[in-house]
């Protein structure tokens, strides 16, 4: 696994690669535990300054989670207890004392959009694509802390856009709503920008960009209802989300039933 999410730190700089180019970096669940104990680390190692988040061979950030994991649930539990490792990994993500910079290259889809927009600041190439079509491809849906978050980032009206239309949302539009905060042509100058810009941050004084994270993610988690257990097993226990990770996985298009 440690292939698979690569780790350096240069200069105060910590970078993170996911580096699964050939399945569009689509994360296992040891990556997401990978992912919440560099950030916990993070956390009690005050050497680091600013920490980068990019996605190896520039096709992709990330594209969610690899689905043929899927196959393992059996039960409700199975479920939820991937729910919450995800909350963990993210909720590590978002109270990382540091600036996070997400360099996105390519798609950045499902799990990827949640992780790239609980990043501080995001930046993309020209070819950068966002959405969580699981309308179309899986029939599951978000927690509704991972609803919230995409809420707060978006507003209500985009969050039913990209998921009732299942599209995704281009780097120019994605720049004009907020989404991306600059726009670079290629992989190769978007990672040396994100170096650049990690760097400025990093010269910034820490107390104030960790009070106004701080702040901010306060503000958010007031916006986050209780109990979506409910919501969760109606999708994840349906036979549509069977059929369309079978579909998924065999390259087809599903066929929906709503039950």
């Amino acid at each position: 696994m440690s292939e698979e999410l690569l780790y350096e730190i240069h200069d105060d700089i910590g970078r993170i690669t996911f580096n699964r180019p050939q399945a569009r970096n689509s994360f296992t669940f040891a990556m997401y535990e990978r992912l919440r104990e560099i950030c916990t680390q993070i956390g009690k190692d005050s050497s680091v300054k600013a920490l980068v988040l990019t996605g190896a061979g520039g096709k992709a950030f990330a594209a969610g989670t690899d689905i043929s994991q899927f196959r393992e649930f059996s039960s409700g539990e199975d479920v939820m207890g991937y729910e919450a490792r995800i909350e963990r990994t993210v909720s590590a993500l978002e109270t990382c004392p540091v600036p996070t910079i997400a360099a996105i290259g390519g798609a950045c889809t499902g799990g990827g959009f949640t992780i790239a927009g609980c990043c501080d600041l995001r930046i993309g190439t020209a070819d950068a694509r966002f959405g969580v079509p699981i309308s179309r491809t899986l029939g599951n849906c978000l927690s509704i802390a991972n609803y919230t978050r995409l809420v707060s980032l978006l507003g209500p009206a985009r969050v039913k856009d990209i998921i009732f239309t299942a599209r995704l949302i281009e780097a120019e539009e994605a720049g004009k709503i907020g989404l991306l905060n600059e726009i670079l042509p290629d992989y190769e100058s978007l990672q040396r920008r994100a170096d650049e810009l990690a760097r400025t941050v990093a010269s910034h004084a820490p107390l104030t960009l960790r009070a106004t994270k701080e702040a901010l993610r306060r503000i958010k988690e007031r916006m986050i209802p209780g109990e979506d257990r409910d919501l969760i097993l109606m999708c994840y226990q349906s036979g549509d989300f069977r059929e369309g990770m079978d579909a998924f996985l065999n390259k087809r298009q599903p066929k929906w039933t709503g039950k």
